[in-house]
C-alpha cells in the first residue's frame, strides 16, 4: 500500500453554491436539476443530494461564481415550476479547499484530521467531495486564508522539506 501523503493544499475562490430545496424524492430528479444547468453550459463541480424526509429532499451543487446568478434565474424560471420544489437558493461567497496527496482514500484519519483541524478554528463546512487524490470541503469564503494556514500546519507543510 502507496503511503499516504498529503503533498498540498489547493484553494478555489470563485464558487458559488446553490440548493434547490423539497426536491420531490423520486428518480430522474438530478437529471431535471442538472441537465438544464449542463444545456445551458454551466459546468458543476461539488454534487450533493440529502437523505429523504416525508417524500422531499434537498439538492445542493457549486458552480463556478460567474455562472451563480444565471444558474439560479434559470432553475428559478425553467426548472422550478416543472419540478414541484419548494425553492432555491444559494450563496455566492464560499470557496472550496482541498488537501491533495497520494492514497489518502486507503489510509484512515487522512480526513478526520482535516475535519478536526477546521474545527479548531471554528470553521464550519457545507460540503465535502472526496476521491484517491483530495478531499475537498465547501465553507464560507471569509475563512478560506486561515483553513488554508491550519491545514498547513496540520499535514506538516508548514515545515521546510526533510
Amino acid at each position: 500500500m502507496e503511503q499516504a501523503i498529503v503533498s498540498g493544499i489547493a484553494f478555489n475562490r470563485d464558487e458559488a453554491k446553490i440548493s434547490v430545496l423539497g426536491v420531490p424524492d423520486k428518480p430522474g430528479i438530478a437529471y431535471q436539476i442538472l441537465g438544464a444547468v449542463a444545456d445551458a453550459n454551466i459546468e458543476v463541480d461539488v454534487i450533493i443530494q440529502n437523505i429523504s424526509k416525508d417524500g422531499k429532499t434537498d439538492f445542493s451543487f457549486t458552480v463556478n461564481r460567474g455562472d451563480f446568478a444565471r444558474t439560479v434565474e434559470l432553475l428559478k424560471t425553467r426548472v422550478l415550476p416543472t419540478l414541484g420544489a419548494q425553492e432555491v437558493v444559494g450563496d455566492a461567497k464560499i470557496c472550496k479547499v482541498s488537501i491533495v496527496g497520494i492514497g489518502m482514500r486507503s489510509h484512515v484519519g487522512i480526513a478526520s484530521k482535516m475535519f478536526r483541524s477546521l474545527s479548531e478554528e471554528g470553521i464550519n463546512i457545507q460540503m465535502i467531495s472526496t476521491s484517491e487524490i483530495k478531499t475537498s470541503v465547501v465553507i464560507d469564503e471569509k475563512y478560506m486564508e486561515l483553513a488554508v494556514r491550519a491545514l498547513h500546519k496540520a499535514f506538516d507543510l508548514d515545515q521546510p522539506p526533510a
